[in-house]
């Protein structure tokens, strides 16, 4: 049995180069159509790093994340830094996620004192009261499950709009420990 190429197959069914053409270019414009996309940004303000916790060092006991990765019984800081970012509208925030952490953005208007805590997902292994708090009123992102994942990563988020946005970690020990900071969104 021979084997047939593309453009041999494609000749045979009666399809030559202009209309592969026209059909990639008729799908790239219903994908744009479908797709928003970023307008270029540049500039101080189109993009701001927020360390996601942070591995300490110089506590009274080394941490050695070569033979332990993910660290499960290691201390971490438990603090976004810087606690408030600013960004133009339209930019991003690049989240350094360190240690087992969830983010969760919620839209301008709530307050550290509106997350309802009492609804938890639970973590596997662990006390009840350390679950993810799963409270969706005004919440506008989730993060990836920190379950199911290494504890380090980067979670690069868009806003949008313009506001005064609220970011928790989701572990609900974390949380309560005061770990959530700002995003402030400028036109």
């Amino acid at each position: 049995m021979s084997h047939m190429k593309r453009r041999q197959f494609l000749r045979g069914i009666g399809l030559g180069s202009a209309a592969m053409v026209t059909g990639a270019v008729a799908g790239s414009r219903a994908a744009a159509q479908n797709h928003d996309h970023a307008s270029t940004m540049d500039g101080p303000l189109a993009s701001a790093t927020v360390s996601f916790g942070a591995w300490p060092v110089g506590g009274d006991q080394p941490l050695d994340r070569m033979t332990t990765p993910n660290a499960p019984i290691a201390p971490n800081v438990h603090a976004l830094i810087p606690n408030t970012v600013t960004i133009k509208a339209g930019g991003t925030v690049n989240y350094i996620v360190a240690g087992f952490h969830q983010i969760i953005v919620y839209e301008p208007g709530k307050e550290p004192s509106d997350v309802d805590t009492g609804t938890l997902i639970p973590i596997p292994g662990a006390p009840a009261e350390v679950g993810l708090i799963d409270d969706p009123v005004k919440r506008l992102y989730r993060g990836v499950n920190p379950i199911e994942l290494p504890q380090d990563r980067v979670e690069v988020v868009h806003f949008e709009r313009r506001g005064l946005y609220l970011v928790i970690c989701s572990v609900n020990v974390h949380f309560a420990d005061n770990m959530f900071g700002w995003v402030m969104v400028l036109k």
